[in-house]
């Protein structure tokens, strides 16, 4: 099979694209011919070797946790799905392939595409995990930072339907698209803290930061300077300033319950991640320069 692999952690030029062994499914696992796979800013963060502590690299690697595809083989004892079925998820041996293994999938809808199938996994449940870490409820005023990538996408909408009051920080070019979304826009930069404060007189009850550019002690300061309730997915320095860094686990059940309920949510209409824009697996790495310049609105895709 064709791949996206790297030897050493570096920029962008260490991805090669090239020929790699075709994977065999183990016990419980299936294999799947990866029609879309979803570019994320952890990728480009494991590729320079940044997040060790939370994701171990064994080379030589394959990047991409999520992908949307087809069932192409299945391992012994793994039930309840055959050849041919449409699947999305998390795959335990890279996205960025024509092939990957899984076992943590859920069924594609019909009504779903590939591609915005693979727009909502690691985004939804991520922008879940931290909601739920931060005890969000109806009726607080939510700071997310980063809002229009793919997990603020997510977290504004499973926030505003909870009925929270969200102010999200973007650029200008993306507070008409936040607007739509529910969310109070603020531009980010010199001055975000006054914004901050007349768009929300009320205060800030919790802090969600998908942005990671340096805006924890600003955080601090809107919440009355207690790190309480402030969660970042972005900031590898967050242990500094005393916050939690939130970098999610090992793919469970109840995560596949999860995307399906996002999966319907998306297919009624209730929950949609913009893709920014889709790349062939052979430009990876020009997909992932685009997400680690930080700007898209949305989920980056590459197709397979």
């Amino acid at each position: 099979m064709r791949a996206i692999v790297y030897r050493e952690f570096g920029g962008a030029e260490v991805l090669s694209h090239e020929d790699a062994g075709t994977p065999e499914p183990a016990a419980g696992e299936v294999r799947v011919r990866v029609v879309a796979a979803g570019v994320n800013p952890v990728d480009h963060k494991r590729r320079y070797g940044w997040v060790e502590q939370y994701f171990p690299t064994t080379f030589p690697a394959v990047p991409g946790l999520e992908f949307a595809g087809v069932v192409d083989a299945l391992g012994p004892g793994a039930t309840g799905w055959a050849v041919g079925d449409e699947v999305f998820g998390w795959t335990r041996t890279g996205a960025y392939a024509e092939y990957a293994i899984a076992a943590e999938i859920a069924p594609k809808p019909a009504g779903l595409s590939f591609e915005a199938a693979a727009t909502l996994p690691v985004a939804g449940e991520t922008a879940q995990r931290v909601l739920d870490e931060l005890g969000l409820k109806g009726g607080e005023t939510l700071l997310l930072h980063g809002a229009a990538g793919a997990v603020g996408q997510v977290a504004v909408q499973l926030a505003v339907a909870a009925g929270a009051t969200v102010i999200g920080t973007a650029s200008p070019a993306n507070h008409d698209f936040l607007r739509t979304l529910g969310a109070v826009p603020v531009a980010y930069g010199d001055g975000l803290a006054e914004r901050v404060r007349a768009a929300a007189p009320q205060g800030v009850d919790a802090v969600f930061d998908a942005a990671g550019k340096d805006v924890l002690p600003l955080s601090v300061a809107l919440r009355g300077g207690t790190t309480d309730r402030i969660v970042t997915i972005a900031d590898t320095n967050a242990a500094e300033h005393g916050i939690p860094f939130s970098a999610g686990g090992t793919p469970s059940a109840e995560m596949v319950a999860g995307l399906a309920r996002h999966a319907r949510l998306a297919v009624e209409g209730k929950l949609a991640v913009a893709v920014a824009g889709t790349f062939p697996l052979a430009e990876a790495a020009a997909a992932q320069q685009v997400s680690e310049a930080g700007h898209a609105r949305g989920k980056l895709i590459l197709t397979v």
